[in-house]
């Protein structure tokens, strides 16, 4: 057995080192097609940069010989000129000459004063006898002192360093995010980024069944928005390298990235004594917890709907002794997990018995005996089902009574960063108040009732009708606005 287990394993590193020999046989191959299309592409620049250099030199010698005929033309009609006044000039010094044999003195008089007149209108004497132009070649004049210099520091573009992600300045907001990257040194020459990212369930990428990269290429900017992400997911591993106009460079150390969705649950130990609380429920009790078993038999009596699984009674009985949280008419109970950042969205129904109760948000500095919307450090939607069915939005005591119909789901979108609380119609979408502040403190999820039950749905993705809300499209009606004091 054990003879068997050497050879398998030097059959094994056999085929390992046959399998490398391909691959360097390969590789090979690849470095020489790749080294012959480097220097194709660099025949390729350098016969460009003749052609240019070409189409240069014939257009300066096209203005040499242009300066070349103008001036020869210039000089050889200065010479006609000289030509014609010389030849003029020698008629007159032939005539003079003649005329000084004349013996008659009238006659030589007569002669005289024509000569005389010639004389003075000759062009011999209105010729410059200077050159119109000189002989220097003011196109010969070229300096390539700074070109020569340029192209003998003609050399390979340097390979860019790999670009490094800015977590900080990734933003992920429900199923989108933005990747952003910065260059570890100032590089002009980078032309684009390319931007991979990799489907992923796992916070660090496994290379098990690993989905392949996704590639968005000729990237401008530094950085990038993906879209139509799956929600609620540990989704993209990311990575981004920077490219020349010759080259690309490294890849950047992958991140995952995650679109996170605000998940939580009711917090049994910050309930009034008279709620009971299991998970995403919470239901009125008259008793304080004491008798729930006839309370539970007068539920089903009533017609209301079932309700959800209960906590033992013994198990509850020791979380009610230490629920101090609210008291007197605080019949609240807030969420487990607070909201901090970003933009989060969940829902409420109402069970048909349910009385008066109220969906909001609060500061953990909500008092014992605070109501949700009666303090300024909490806002909320009321809904009071008693002789009459209103609904009103709450804010620092003061209250708006609202003019539209109850949902039986309540949607809540709120932005953190924007500073904003919506409420919504969780079925038709339409807008029922918008409270519009700056959270400075996490906001804690709370809930009041009397009589009746609430259940909350967590961890849901912002409706795309609520996103087109907030783009300030105007396709759902609502109301935001001030609210009046409370009697």
């Amino acid at each position: 057995e054990a003879l068997q287990r050497i050879v398998s394993n030097l059959a094994n590193k056999n085929g390992e080192i046959h399998n490398f020999i391909d691959m360097l046989n390969h590789t090979i191959k690849n470095v020489q097609v790749n080294s012959s299309n480097a220097i194709s592409e660099l025949d390729e620049e350098f016969d460009g940069l003749y052609s240019i250099l070409d189409e240069m030199k014939g257009s300066m010698a096209s203005s040499i010989q242009q300066e070349e005929a103008r001036k020869v033309q210039a000089l050889q009609d200065q010479l006609s000129q000289c030509s014609n006044a010389l030849e003029s000039s020698e008629e007159l010094l032939e005539l003079a000459a003649q005329s000084l044999d004349i013996k008659d003195p009238v006659e030589f008089l007569k002669a005289a004063r024509q000569i005389k007149e010639r004389v003075t209108m000759a062009s011999a004497f209105r010729i410059s006898l200077k050159p119109t132009v000189s002989d220097s070649m003011t196109h010969l004049m070229v300096d390539f002192a700074l070109e020569r210099r340029i192209l003998q520091a003609v050399n390979f573009l340097p390979v860019p360093k790999a670009p490094e992600i800015d977590l900080a300045a990734c933003v992920v907001a429900d199923n989108c995010i933005t990747v952003s990257w910065r260059m570890p040194e100032d590089d002009g020459r980078i032309d684009h980024f390319v931007l991979e990212y990799r489907k992923t369930n796992f916070g660090l990428p496994r290379v098990k069944d690993e989905q392949p990269w996704e590639l968005i290429d000729y990237i401008k900017a530094t950085e990038y928005t993906l879209s139509g992400l799956k929600f609620d997911t540990k989704y993209v591993s990311l990575r981004v390298q920077a490219c020349n106009k010759a080259v690309a460079g490294e890849y950047s150390d992958p991140v995952t990235l995650e679109t996170k969705a605000f998940v939580f649950s009711l917090d049994s130990t910050s309930s009034h004594l008279n709620l009971k609380v299991e998970d995403t429920y919470v239901e009125w009790d008259p008793t304080g917890g004491k008798g729930q078993e006839k309370v539970k038999g007068k539920e089903n009596k009533s017609g209301g709907g079932p309700s959800p699984k209960r906590i033992p009674v013994n198990t509850r009985s020791s979380v009610r002794g230490s629920r101090d949280r609210f008291t007197g008419e605080s019949y609240t109970v807030l969420g487990d997990s607070a909201v901090e950042s970003g933009q989060h969205y969940w829902e409420v129904r109402a069970q048909k018995d349910c009385k008066s109760y109220s969906v909001g948000v609060t500061y953990r500095n909500l008092g014992k005996f605070d109501q949700l919307g009666k303090t300024n450090s909490s806002w909320c939607i009321h809904i009071n089902n008693w002789l009459q069915t209103t609904i009103s939005a709450k804010h620092n005591n003061k209250t708006k009574t609202l003019d539209i119909t109850v949902p039986d789901r309540i949607g809540v979108y709120c932005d953190f960063d924007g500073g904003q609380l919506t409420f919504y119609n969780a079925n038709s979408k339409e807008l029922l108040y918008t409270f519009r502040t700056k959270f400075t403190q996490p906001l804690l999820p709370g809930f009041m009732i009397w009589c009746g039950g609430l259940t909350v749905s967590t961890g849901l993705q912002v409706p795309s009708a609520v996103k087109t809300f907030q783009k300030g499209e105007n396709v759902l009606s609502g109301s935001t606005g001030s609210l009046n004091n409370t009697a």
